[in-house]
């Protein structure tokens, strides 16, 4: 079992910066990739982006591409989310996730794991 608790969410403007942080415990010894999703109001959750367990191989949403940077420190045991120039659709509750095995994926439905999320607000 791996426990994930995301950290990092608030309110800002349209064009600011905001790092989310994923602190992950319990059965760390073994490989997990990450992934970050996100769900605004009344919308499914989406895919935002995903780094394997080396941290080599990562992999971006469009939405997002260019703007946010994930990253993790297997020492620490955290994965990052570093949000650039963000836009008021980037509003949502954002979900840390992790999956058994190193390689990264983009569906949901593989991630074992997931944090409660953290709230993202963007104002215009």
């Amino acid at each position: 079992q791996v426990q994930l608790v995301e950290s990092g969410g608030g309110l800002v403007q349209a064009g600011d910066s905001l790092r989310l942080s994923c602190a992950a415990s319990g059965r760390t010894s073994s490989s997990y990739a990450m992934g970050w999703f996100r769900q605004a109001p009344g919308k499914e959750r989406e895919f935002v982006a995903t780094i394997s367990w080396s941290g080599a191989s990562t992999y971006y949403a469009d939405s997002v591409k260019g703007r946010f940077t994930i990253s993790r420190d297997n020492a620490k045991n955290a994965g990052y989310l570093e949000m650039n120039s963000l836009k008021p659709e980037d509003t949502a509750v954002y979900y840390c996730a992790a999956k058994s095995g190193s390689s990264w994926s983009t569906t949901r439905a593989v991630y074992n794991y997931w944090g409660q999320g953290t709230q993202v607000t963007v104002s215009s």
